[in-house]
């Protein structure tokens, strides 16, 4: 099944605002009422394909034949950008500049190796696709040239698994549900479940260096990642031969997180757990946000380390998005603090040991139990945020996220520098808004921040948003954050991130891109500035 083309997920899980949360919207940041529908797919008018017969000739014997490359305008369309808000500001409006001319869908490491050399040979760009979750404009290069999107699709199978040495290698295309349950048939999982879960790919975690909400007990994707094949215009890169080895720079750091920018990962070795067999989540709640911040501090340092572990700050939990299912089914309590959920998985006995361990680090941190309940129902509605972000937009309020992490000891002036930049840019364009923002994602030595920010659409939503993006970016610099945790850089964090690697970085970065892909055809524009 394929994605909503001008939303996010499933058109059958789309989820309508309740009229106490239009209202609040109305009253409280002055949305008013979507000026338009968004535009049907069949009413928009896309440019025949510019490939010639040659091209497309080329690309289809790359691929195993003409059903595998598409020029349709439906398909194009569905390839178009990511699913960022503006990203889907555009498509709504029916603006597809950033089509692809062609869709190719390999269905082997040899056929993606023979789809670049043809790429090449008719000087198209490459685009790699797999869930086209991308939230940072990863899908959208810069067009010098006609480009193709690399639909890895096809690629979708469980390779090998080495029970022994619990390990598994997998395909790129291969998405995050069907991933878990060819691994629940020998018992294992991977343990990986970002918000993206049900659409994002085992090639995108890698590229993107994913993380998902379980990841202070399973590790981070790029922590799981044992070995990887990358296909370039220039051959196949093969790495990781052992867990860890001293025999030089790590290569498989060198990949992850490239973005499609160095090749297209082809397949990738991962280490698997044993299927938990006890879950356990729990609510808790805290006076303010710096204080869970502290209790997570300490659980994060000298443990007992949770499975799940996040914290809601004051604004997001009155709101309620901390269960985004649940958002207007209730009256907000009063006094509702900032609620963390803590989630325990793994062995009965080890699940109850550390629950119960838990308990006595967060009562000593003056944090009050509130049951499994609000546990189960952010279990429940953990995926369900991203439909939210299409029902704002329907009512005419603008919804997007932007994230970041940094050291412990920089996490309160990042939190306040961010939400600062966040509210006097928008309220100064006119469009005050809520900024809502939660702990995530935890470590020893630090955390990440991810903000959820609603204001009215203004009269041009993206270049309403746009200043207050800059801003955001900004002001993570200025206080020690990274420019992105686990969304990527793609285009939108580009010039920042060349800021953050700094200038010797940058250039070691082109001169492996000029080994690998000396004609530039790979995602143009993302990760790194073009000559």
């Amino acid at each position: 099944m394929d994605m909503l083309w001008s939303g996010w997920g499933d058109p059958a899980k789309a989820t309508e605002l309740p009229e106490t949360v239009i209202g609040l919207l109305r009253d409280l940041l002055g949305v008013k009422p979507a000026r338009s529908a968004p535009v049907a797919l069949d009413a928009i008018e896309v440019p025949a394909s510019p490939l010639d017969a040659g091209a497309i000739d080329a690309l289809a014997a790359a691929v195993g034949g003409p059903a595998h490359v598409r020029t349709d305008a439906e398909t194009r369309i569905r390839h178009t950008r990511g699913k960022s808000t503006p990203d889907l500001l555009h498509i709504r409006a029916g603006d597809i500049a950033d089509v692809p001319a062609a869709v190719v869908l390999p269905a082997s490491h040899d056929e993606v190796l023979a789809a670049l050399q043809a790429c090449a040979a008719h000087e198209l760009a490459v685009v790699p696709f797999g869930g086209g979750t991308s939230v940072v404009g990863g899908l959208t290069p810069e067009r010098s040239r006609p480009f193709v999107a690399l639909d890895l699709r096809r690629m979708d199978g469980l390779l090998a698994l080495d029970p022994v040495s619990r390990t598994a290698t997998l395909q790129p295309g291969l998405r995050a549900p069907e991933a878990e349950a060819l691994l629940a048939e020998h018992g294992f999982t991977l343990g990986h479940f970002p918000q993206s879960y049900e659409w994002a790919t085992i090639g995108g975690f890698a590229a993107a260096r994913s993380s998902g909400q379980a990841s202070a007990g399973y590790g981070r994707f790029d922590e799981m990642v044992l070995g990887l094949t990358l296909a370039t215009p220039q051959g196949t890169l093969d790495v990781g031969r052992a867990p860890r080895s001293a025999a030089g720079p790590d290569l498989r750091q060198l990949i992850l997180g490239s973005e499609g920018a160095f090749g297209v990962i082809t397949s990738v070795t991962v280490r698997v757990r044993p299927q938990p067999a006890a879950r356990r989540y729990e609510g808790w709640r805290f006076a303010s946000f710096e204080e869970g911040a502290a209790a997570l501090r300490r659980l994060a340092q000298d443990g007992p380390r949770p499975t799940v572990l996040r914290l809601s700050d004051e604004t997001e939990t009155f709101i309620g998005l901390a269960q985004p299912d649940a958002i207007g089914a209730q009256d907000a309590p009063q006094d509702p603090g900032c609620v963390a959920v803590v989630g325990y998985e793994g062995t009965q006995e080890d699940t109850e040991l550390r629950s119960r361990q838990g308990e006595a680090v967060l009562r000593e941190c003056d944090g009050t139990y509130l049951g499994e309940e609000p546990g189960r129902r952010w279990a429940h509605g953990r995926y369900s945020a991203p439909y939210l972000r299409d029902a704002l937009l329907d009512a005419g309020a603008f919804a997007e996220t932007l994230e970041t992490a940094a050291f412990w000891s920089r996490i309160p002036e990042l939190y306040a520098s961010v939400k600062e930049a966040l509210t006097t840019s928008l309220t100064e364009a006119g469009t005050p808004p809520l900024v809502m923002c939660h702990i995530s994602h935890v470590y020893e030595n630090g955390a990440s921040l991810y903000f959820t920010v609603v204001s009215a659409q203004g009269e041009d939503p993206v270049a309403h948003w746009a200043p207050a993006k800059r801003a955001a970016n900004e002001a993570i610099g200025a206080a020690g954050g990274t420019i992105s945790h686990h969304h990527g850089v793609g285009t939108d964090h580009r010039d920042w991130y060349v800021r953050e690697a700094g200038e010797l970085g940058i250039a070691a970065l082109r001169a492996v891109k000029q080994r690998l892909d000396p004609a530039g055809l790979l995602n143009p524009g993302v990760l790194l500035p073009r000559d």
